[in-house]
């Protein structure tokens, strides 16, 4: 087995960074430059947190074998020598006791391997997240039409951004320097640049984590409370539709800029090819609608037009691609968003139900599958989704919490080892008394993992004025992928090396004389900077009990929703309205999806009865008169319908739902009371009306899930 644990772990992690890739990527349309270098960048990084309990494991192995041979070396003590000795002495030497027999353990690392290993690990993914991810990032955000204006581009905007890494290299180096105990080298040069990485890490690294660790456990115990959660479903649901619909007016906003482009520049003119790479990135049907202009000619040499030059091309090309990407990414949200809210709707239905068999508003047209045929039965459904569930998310949630706590307290104690206040060093330490391998390399892999996650997860909920967001379902743009793999690749190296100070194993904490991971030897020793080893690299992580205590009463979030960002509290006038509007909008896409749902079984019904021919003539006829009715109608209400008319979506599917809309229209009443099918009716206890959407509301959101 010698070696075997660590190849098996390569190939595995492999595959869980390209599953993680293809779920956030959509391999299709990504550049392989930005698939690539978002897969190596996470490839790394989840590497060094599963190889890393391998690590430790083989340095218990050798520091027992130091342990024998220390012991081997001392000559025994013969009971006369003893009894002339100091009494306390004396009880020391007689009670010494002899090393256990040191046992391999069964995924041991030959020497020689790790060392390498972690060097090439480390140093590639400090080169990706300070150098390449950064200028690949402006790379593949630029509106650039040709491969020398698109690096030109990221080395300009990455000017002030590589000017800033000397800057703070260039100050610590000034420091050790002027040092007069010190002599330049190019171990301590390494040292220092680690060093500076390290401590930029560890600062983000706080930050992330005492968020992480009071809100993952408390999202679970909320996500066990059907009621609360179907509430908060609602809020984002108001929130999604406004975002949603600010991208369709920026979508048509762009659009418009292309259609007059298009137009002023025909296809003899020199720039028209940087109007066709434009126009392959609009959505089909805008290229159907202005791409019947395309062959029209002009004389561009006799004419005296104004032309719009290559630099705003390259601009309305960066437009195109944002607005794009932006729009696609929430209309897939909001039909996930929709899902989710209906099944809660759903489940708070079936709560209530006396045969205990799950019945769905809307059953999936799907195939479904055999475990689902046999196994996960109505019944089975019902008992999980009603009655299971909240009581393991409540007990999931208490584990987490009180693993939040050990994690709070050992950051706040790790640098006490004598004695031991560290809860995850006291564990280590009591299973490498006994080698139990397996032991230490679980908890150190379930440590580590759950630290991960909290400062992980806190990065995928992030968002900053919609620049930078992890969507799932492949819709994450470039710009947010290779974000993330500069941010992992920047939180892992620290983030291990503090919990190797958590259990007492990196010696420029602990101050301790024994044997060294390869991962901490490939560190460097911080003890070059002894103002960070012994002060920032000690007594900062403390800092995570006042983010924890910030978090636990939602202090971020009550000052962002005082500021004007729209922040779930749940004792807020605003937040009771934005639940309002995303209670009603779900109704309103509930009867739309009844509506539709009813005219499929109403044809189904004709085709069973005349059949596909005499079907499908009615159906044409239908569909004509109300097209023409429908079109007779918009006109005679709305005359200046230009820019509708030019940008008015095809398809069967969308026109369909719009003559079934105009024909079927339910009036509104904005001053009614909610609706008696509202799952959440039995559980109020006030009368709220209904209210409709507000599209005014349409400021920059930041941290919208923090």
């Amino acid at each position: 087995m010698s070696g075997a644990a660590l190849g098996i772990e390569i190939v595995v992690v492999f595959f869980l960074a390209l599953f993680l890739l293809h779920r956030y990527a959509d391999f299709r349309k990504q550049q392989r430059m930005v698939l690539f270098g978002t897969l190596l960048a996470w490839y790394l990084c989840f590497l060094i947190v599963f190889i890393l309990p391998l690590d430790i494991s083989t340095t218990i192995y050798k520091q027992c074998k130091i342990d024998h041979e220390e012991h081997a070396a001392v000559p025994p003590v013969t009971p006369l020598l003893s009894n002339q000795t100091a009494g306390n002495s004396t009880v020391a030497t007689a009670t010494k006791s002899v090393p256990k027999v040191c046992y391999k353990p069964w995924s041991y690392i030959p020497d020689g391997i790790m060392p390498v290993f972690w060097r090439v690990v480390y140093w590639t993914s400090q080169c990706l997240t300070w150098l390449l991810l950064p200028f690949m990032q402006s790379y593949a955000r630029s509106g650039g039409f040709s491969i020398t204006g698109k690096i030109k581009t990221a080395l300009i905007e990455n000017a002030i951004y590589y000017g800033t890494y000397l800057l703070i290299f260039g100050s610590l180096l000034i420091y050790v320097a002027v040092h007069p105990q010190w002599h330049l080298s190019w171990y301590e040069l390494q040292t220092i640049g680690i060093t500076a990485a390290n401590t930029w890490g560890l600062f983000l690294l706080v930050l992330l984590l005492g968020y992480g660790l009071v809100e993952i456990p408390r999202s679970y115990w909320n996500a066990s409370r059907q009621g609360h959660l179907l509430i908060k479903t609602y809020f984002k649901a108001a929130k999604l539709m406004t975002e949603k619909a600010d991208a369709e007016e920026n979508l048509e906003d762009v659009m418009e800029e292309v259609r007059k482009v298009q137009e002023a520049i025909k296809y003899n003119h020199p720039l028209r090819k940087y109007i066709d790479t434009v126009l392959r990135k609009c959505p089909v049907d805008y290229q159907e609608k202005m791409g019947r202009n395309m062959d029209d000619y002009e004389d561009f040499d006799d004419k005296q037009n104004t032309y719009p030059s290559e630099k705003s091309l390259v601009k309305l090309h960066k437009q195109v691609i944002y607005a794009v990407q932006r729009h696609n990414r929430t209309r897939v949200q909001w039909q996930i968003l929709l899902q989710q809210a209906m099944h809660l709707e759903d489940v708070a239905k079936n709560e209530t139900s006396s045969v205990h068999q799950f019945v769905h508003s809307f059953p999936s047209t799907e195939p479904t599958s055999w475990l689902s045929r046999y196994f996960y039965t109505p019944t089975v459904e019902w008992y999980w989704e009603c009655l299971l569930r909240q009581w393991f998310y409540r007990l999931l949630a208490v584990v987490l919490s009180l693993f939040s706590v050990a994690v709070v307290w050992s950051e706040c104690t790790f640098f006490s080892t004598r004695p031991v206040l560290s809860l995850f060093a006291v564990f280590i330490q009591l299973a490498e008394r006994d080698y139990n391998y397996l032991y230490i390399e679980m908890a150190c892999f379930i440590t580590i993992f759950f630290l991960c996650t909290c400062v992980y997860s806190t990065v995928f909920r992030i968002r900053v004025f919609n620049y930078y967001y992890l969507a799932s379902h492949h819709q994450t743009d470039a710009y947010s992928l290779q974000f993330s793999g500069m941010l992992f690749c920047r939180l892992t190296p620290p983030l291990c090396l503090n919990f190797l100070g958590l259990i007492h194993m990196d010696s420029a904490i602990s101050h301790q004389q024994k044997e060294q991971t390869a991962y901490t030897s490939i560190m460097g020793s911080m003890r070059v900077l002894s103002f960070i080893a012994n002060g920032f690299y000690i007594y900062y992580p403390m800092l995570i009990l006042l983010l924890c205590i910030a978090t636990y009463f939602s202090l971020g979030t009550r000052c962002l929703n005082l500021l004007g960002f729209q922040q779930f509290v749940g004792d807020n006038e605003m937040t009771s309205d934005l639940i309002d509007e995303g209670k009603e909008l779900i109704r309103r896409e509930k009867r739309k999806r009844q509506r539709i749902e009813d005219g499929e079984n109403r044809r189904r019904e004709w085709k069973e009865r005349y059949g596909n021919t005499r079907e499908d003539t009615a159906r044409n006829r239908i569909r004509n008169e109300a097209a023409e009715m429908t079109e007779t109608n918009y006109s005679d209400t709305v005359p200046n319908t230009n820019r509708q008319a030019k940008y008015s979506r095809t398809g069967r599917g969308t026109e369909r739902d719009s003559i079934e809309l105009l024909q079927d229209a339910e009036p509104l009443d904005f001053n009614a009371e909610t609706l008696s099918d509202d799952p959440l009716e039995a559980d109020s206890t006030r009368h709220v009306p209904g209210r409709y959407l507000s599209m005014s509301s349409s400021r920059s959101r930041i941290f919208d899930d923090v």
